[in-house]
């Protein structure tokens, strides 16, 4: 099993943690940071634009990495979310354990 962290930045704090809370109930995530506020600068349709965002890291493996996007996508509030995952190629075996445990689907009786 593969494990990512996968960055994702939103215009306040207050939809990071909404969304946070949102993929750690559904065990998409095992964790959700929450960094910021930091200053963005990018360009969009054309015009130089800046602001203020918070940056999110999330820890969950390759395996629920689609559902998570699709997640994360119906979450955001912006048109063009940034989601990049990168995979986590080393690490301490119980943390990595951990998040395989907390990302497990949950069983449904």
């Amino acid at each position: 099993m593969g494990h990512l962290q996968v960055i994702v930045s939103i215009d306040s704090r207050e939809g990071a943690e909404r969304i946070g809370r949102a993929l750690v109930e559904a065990r998409l995530v095992a964790c959700f940071q929450v960094i910021g506020p930091m200053s963005s600068i990018y360009r969009w349709k054309g015009e130089i634009e800046q602001a203020e965002e918070w940056l999110c890291l999330a820890k969950t493996t390759t395996e629920r990495f689609d559902e998570l996007r699709e997640r994360l996508v119906v979450l955001h509030p912006y048109e063009n979310p940034e989601i990049i995952a990168t995979p986590i190629v080393a690490g301490h075996a119980d943390y990595l354990q951990w998040i395989s445990a907390e990302t497990a689907p949950a069983v449904r009786s």
